[in-house]
């Protein structure tokens, strides 16, 4: 059985996460913002602060740090409220139902912290995976889009 779990990010974990996520395959899927472990460790930095508007956690299964979970752009007078994020890193993890339990965990948290109202998540269209998760937890795709010549989707969730 598997015992899915939440935990805070340390400075420890960001580098791990700086690491195993950039990898080819990671990167191909969920771009990542830090280009170096300092500016990874900066951003972290930053969620600590008072008025932060990102917040994220670390996905743990059966005591294993496997991927983390964050929302950003934190703003209630802002349609949507937040923006989601999540990435496992590490492969045996996928296709288990891990992601998508850890978003519904993920989603009730953030509710509960900031009051949000509305949530929305960009995924690669090619991210099949990534919109499952997304829709098992009730977001409903608003939009297709192009750019930078990759195909796009963005879904929103609403509380």
């Amino acid at each position: 059985m598997m015992h899915i779990c939440l935990e805070n990010r340390t400075e420890e974990t960001v580098k791990i996460y700086f690491e195993k996520a950039n990898t080819p395959g990671i990167k191909a899927m969920l771009p990542q913002k830090a280009q170096t472990v300092e500016e990874a460790l900066a951003d972290y930095k930053k969620t600590l602060l008072p008025d932060a508007d990102s917040y994220g956690k670390t996905i743990v299964v059966n005591g294993i740090y496997i991927g983390d979970i964050w929302c950003y752009c934190i703003n209630v007078n802002e349609e949507p409220n937040a923006m989601l994020s999540y990435c496992i890193f590490e492969q045996a993890y996928w296709s288990r139902g891990i992601a998508t339990q850890a978003v519904a965990m993920f989603l009730k948290e953030i509710h509960a912290k900031y009051r949000l109202g509305t949530i929305g998540a960009f995924t690669y269209s090619e991210n099949s995976a990534s919109i499952r998760v997304l829709e098992k937890n009730g977001f409903a795709l608003m939009a297709e889009f192009s750019e930078d010549g990759k195909s796009s989707k963005y879904l929103q969730y609403t509380y």
